[in-house]
């Protein structure tokens, strides 16, 4: 049940490969740090998953970032939800609402990928906090925290401690695609084809029929 969810999530997010979240992603290579350059206080980035993941370093090879994870819910030893959180863990604790903000090495937080420092200071309208009231922020959040993709995700997170405000331009960026697929009027006609071909292979059925003319009708009255 659990690989299923997760196949079905990450299908949701399938957009993201054709260049969903690219425009946001920093193009500057100089923009790309290591451990020893890093600054206490510094909002990171790295691409994690099918999306941009984002932290605050603390100093001493540490970053707090808010993960989703679904390990609590399934075992309350201690020693196995700290473990760096895998991709899977990571899906299905979206799905579940489960996360914390949580304290790893720069290692485990950038599980592979290139790391990037303070990109969001040219994008954001309003200034960043000293580095200090920044890291002090985030040490307070520490620990569980209720999850949501669209309310309270890790650049909600970050944002607040480094500029004050939950700002989130990836979800901001989703939200504008969907829009984009709601108000184009192909989706209709996708839906329909998609519904009468569902009746065709599984039969004449509420479980069928009704979201052949709902959802071909939702998106009609949303255009």
């Amino acid at each position: 049940m659990l690989d299923f969810l997760t196949f079905v999530f990450e299908k949701l997010f399938i957009l993201s490969n054709f260049n969903l979240f690219r425009n946001l992603w920093p193009e500057e290579e100089d923009s790309c740090s290591t451990t020893s350059t890093l600054t206490r206080g510094d909002l990171l980035e790295v691409q994690r998953s099918l999306f941009i993941h984002f932290g605050i370093y603390l100093g001493d090879n540490k970053v707090a970032h808010l993960m989703p994870d679904i390990m609590p819910v399934l075992t309350m030893n201690e020693k196995k939800i700290n473990t760096v959180v895998t991709n899977k863990r990571l899906i299905l604790g979206c799905i579940y609402k489960k996360a914390s903000i949580r304290l790893d090495t720069v290692e485990d937080f950038a599980y592979g990928a290139r790391i990037f420092v303070n990109t969001l200071d040219g994008r954001m309208k309003t200034q960043a906090l000293t580095q200090e009231d920044v890291a002090q922020r985030a040490e307070k959040l520490v620990g569980d925290t209720p999850y949501s993709l669209l309310w309270n995700n890790c650049e909600h997170f970050a944002t607040y401690c480094r500029y004050g405000s939950p700002v989130s331009q990836q979800t901001d960026k989703f939200c504008e695609t969907l829009k984009t697929v709601v108000r184009d009027q192909r989706s209709v006609l996708l839906t329909i084809a998609l519904g009468i071909l569902s009746i065709a292979c599984f039969g004449l059925a509420p479980s069928t029929t009704l979201p052949t003319v709902l959802i071909p009708f939702t998106l009609w009255m949303a255009g």
